[in-house]
């Protein structure tokens, strides 16, 4: 047989007969190549939709923002120094010149102060630089500082008081490549990646030059990274920090991709409001505005130079070099970049400001600012409650939006501090730990400038201010009194009223028989004097012939209480909150004006646009109404000026001529106060969360919190308006002569004065000088005419009674 020889590919076979290694290289390298691309190409499209899911939308979770009131500044409005000093810290203001947003400066009572640019809930509102000059507790001079013309009011932009995070605990602005400082962008490209207007993503080069160092050290120390890339393992395109070869593969093709995808400017963009500068507790800080707020409590359009080049020294590494921990290697750090940023071409800083900025200090503040996520959480506690129906917790947090407030940062620091020096000097080994609820508003328009809602009012928590439901004691009796004027035909505050014992016959057949504080009855008394002094027995009487009924509908119309109209609740048997008694309070406080409390303002989304409004105008008072207002007003200065509350003008608070009411509940287990000037209310509990007697009365607890804070607070006199009021001379039961002997003066209702009865024995004027002679010996000198503006005569200067429960 035949055998058939066929010739082996020399290609194949070599001259020793075994196969071409050549050729089963390449049959391997083509096989290598068809299988990395049978996954590379699948794995590349994957991550291309991974780019365009994530970073085409770049839907970054936003904090919510949360604001106080602007401040506003006009000629006559109260304030002084500290004050002011006060609300500048609070918005991160400066002393520093005065000529630079965001700074001030003052000399004396002269005060220059530029004021950033901000959106408001009725618009935007321009930056400023005024002068103002304060004298005798309040703006004397306000003009502006360029034209030196008069200024009618200046509003300052609002402190940040809270951020509403969502899952992600990050603190981040948002902003828009144009509206970044010129040398922020240059200066980062010639420090981080010089290359980065002409590469496609990687820095061939660069990254020699890392694997180099790493392969020596046995370690990856460099990355070689383009913007690009750290843009790509920052957590946006969901590339963990771990320093491994499988991360820089990933790395080095998402930003092939996004590359390929976007223009610079986007990466850019995005980059700046994605890269780390910092963390506090859990928050991390991204992006250069939030680093430029965090770290300088400046705006990004701010920043100075040196300040620029700390914040590019710290993409670097935000912990080794953080300024306020390790300032050498903060200081050695931004001087590199300073470096670079002048020896850089073309040149970005010139050699005058490179060696003035070699010399400035690193310019951070002593503790990062407005980036707390919440320090005051009771006020915050109540922006919720009032925002849950519009926007709940899911749809708020992490939203992006502004909520502006009415927050008063000096009024809230005035009553955090008031409420922690009157506890500490209440506190002894007999009496319980103490605590307290405070709340403060604007009286013309409700806004709550202050919440206190615990002793420790940074710690979260049981929130006093809402939920501690307390019996308030005689704070109704002033609206047992306003239901008895609105009837003057029948009441005025110059009536009789009975102050013996007293009992009422209960629908239970039961007998309730109130007694005063004092244990003493007072017989027959004016009752203006029976509000001043809180007497229960003519409280009762008063509070019968208007019926608890009405009171029952009085409040729950004012306020919203729901109270069961038993005769108790004449002398305060309800529990209620402070912010209750607040807007019951407010209704006295606003001439009789329902308005109700809002802490909102408005919200703004993200991009300033506004979405809801909730400081709506209130509604005019009813001329009924603010007549009795104005009356029970009256009565309540007179509790001030020589009733239970008299202890204020000792305190040196004469001078605001306030109206207010003590209340203190059976056993003298909580002591209430609620009292209002020409510009504030505030409403304050002291008490004990497990309801043990403390001792104190409304004057010796609450009011001496009330005292404390209204010692600081530049607050303007009240002043009751006369329009509906007929003020008149009176003795006995009729109007006469002021001349009269044992006279008073006494507002009523106009078209309701008594009628005029000229006394018997009218006093001509003394020839000898006022006060002497045989007459003052029997008390028969006849007593100046007071003041109009004024609500009536100051009786006995002697200590006043505490007031009834």
């Amino acid at each position: 047989m035949a055998r058939i020889d066929y010739d082996e590919d020399e290609d194949e076979i070599d001259g020793d007969g075994r196969p071409d290694w050549r050729r089963r290289l390449l049959t391997w390298t083509l096989a290598a190549i068809g299988l990395g691309l049978g996954f590379l190409i699948p794995y590349t499209l994957y991550l291309n939709s991974q780019v365009s899911e994530r970073f085409g939308q770049l839907r970054w979770q936003v904090p919510t923002r949360v604001y106080a009131r602007p401040l506003q500044l006009a000629p006559g409005v109260a304030m002084d120094a500290q004050t002011l000093k006060t609300e500048l810290a609070a918005a991160s203001y400066r002393e520093d010149g005065g000529k630079r947003a965001g700074t001030y400066s003052h000399e004396g009572s002269d005060w220059v102060i530029a004021s950033r640019g901000f959106r408001d809930v009725d618009g935007d509102v321009a930056p400023s630089r005024v002068e103002l000059r304060l004298s005798g507790g309040r703006v004397a001079r306000l003009r502006d500082a360029g034209s030196g013309k008069a200024a009618k009011s200046v509003r300052l932009d609002p402190a940040r008081i809270a951020t509403l995070y969502g899952q992600s605990q990050e603190e981040r602005q948002l902003v828009r490549i144009e509206d970044v400082p010129e040398l922020l962008v240059t200066g980062l490209q010639a420090v981080e990646d010089r290359d980065f207007a002409h590469h496609h993503g990687i820095d061939l080069s660069g990254m020699l030059r890392a694997a180099w160092v790493n392969l020596r050290s046995g370690e990856a120390r460099q990355g070689g990274s383009t913007l690009t890339q750290q843009l790509a393992r920052s957590g946006i395109l969901g590339i963990g920090r771990e320093q491994t070869y499988t991360r820089k593969f990933n790395e080095i093709l998402f930003a092939l991709l996004i590359e390929a995808r976007y223009d610079k400017r986007a990466i850019l963009e995005a980059y700046l409001n994605q890269v780390y500068l910092g963390q506090r507790g859990s928050q991390e800080i991204r992006g250069a505005a939030a680093g430029a707020e965090f770290w300088f409590g400046r705006d990004l359009g701010d920043l100075s130079t040196e300040q620029i080049a700390m914040l590019i020294g710290l993409v670097k590494g935000p912990s080794a070099y953080d300024p306020r921990r390790h300032p050498e290697n903060a200081l050695a750090r931004r001087n590199f970049v300073l470096a670079r940023m002048h020896e850089s071409q073309p040149q970005l800083i010139d050699d005058a400001e490179y060696q003035r900025a070699l010399k400035a200090p690193l310019g951070v503040t002593d503790a990062p600012g407005s980036t707390s996520a919440n320090p005051f959480p009771a006020y915050v506690d109540l922006v919720r409650r009032q925002l849950v129906r519009d926007y709940p917790a899911d749809a708020l947090q992490g939203a992006g939006l502004r909520v502006m407030t009415g927050m008063s940062p000096s009024a809230q620091a005035y009553a955090e501090g008031a409420v922690t020096r009157t506890l500490d000097s209440l506190e002894n080994k007999k009496r319980p730990p103490l605590q307290a609820g405070v709340v403060v508003t604007d009286v013309d328009n409700g806004d709550v400038l202050a919440v206190v809602g615990s002793r420790n009012f940074r710690q979260p928590g049981f929130n006093r201010a809402i939920e501690a439901q307390r019996p308030v004691g005689s704070l109704l009796k002033p609206f047992v009194y306003m239901l008895a004027l609105a009837s003057p035909n029948r009441w005025s505050l110059a009536s009789w009223v009975d102050d013996s014992p007293v009992t009422v016959t209960l629908a239970n057949g039961k007998r309730w028989s109130p007694g005063n504080s004092d244990g003493r009855s007072h017989g027959s008394v004016r009752l203006i004097d029976a509000l001043a002094q809180s007497y229960n027995q003519a409280t009762v009487r008063v509070g019968m012939d208007v019926t608890p009924q009405r009171l029952a509908m009085l409040l729950e119309k004012l306020a919203g209480i729901e109270a069961a109209p038993n005769p108790s609740l004449i002398l305060g048997s309800v529990d209620q909150s402070p912010y209750a008694i607040a807007q019951l309070y407010q209704f006295l406080a606003s001439g009789g004006e329902i308005q109700p409390l809002h802490l909102v303002r408005g919200v703004l989304d993200r991009e300033g646009r506004m979405l809801k409004r909730y400081d709506k105008a209130p509604k005019p008072a009813q001329p009924g109404d603010s007549i009795a207002v104005r009356l029970i007003t009256t009565a309540l200065q007179r509790t001030v000026s020589n009733g239970t509350a008299h202890q204020l003008v000792r305190d040196g608070l004469g001078r605001l001529d306030a109206a207010g009411k003590t209340g203190t509940s059976n056993d003298g287990r909580d002591s209430w106060f609620a009292g209002y000037t020409g510009d504030h209310l505030a409403v304050v509990w002291v008490g004990n969360d497990q309801n043990e007697m403390t001792g104190l009365y409304g004057s010796t607890g609450a009011m001496r919190v009330w005292s404390g804070l209204f010692s600081r607070l530049p607050s303007t006199p009240l002043k009751v308006d006369n329009e509906g009021l007929d003020w008149q001379w009176v003795a006995q039961s009729n109007s006469t002569d002021a001349s009269c002997p044992d006279v008073r003066r006494f507002p009523f209702a106009k078209g309701y004065a008594p009628p005029y009865q000229p006394c018997v024995y009218a006093q001509p004027e003394p020839e000898e000088e006022q006060g002497g002679g045989w007459r003052s010996w029997f008390g028969l000198d006849p007593k100046p005419p007071r003041d109009p503006a004024r609500e009536v005569p100051q009786q006995a200067p002697n200590p006043p009674p505490q007031e009834q429960r």
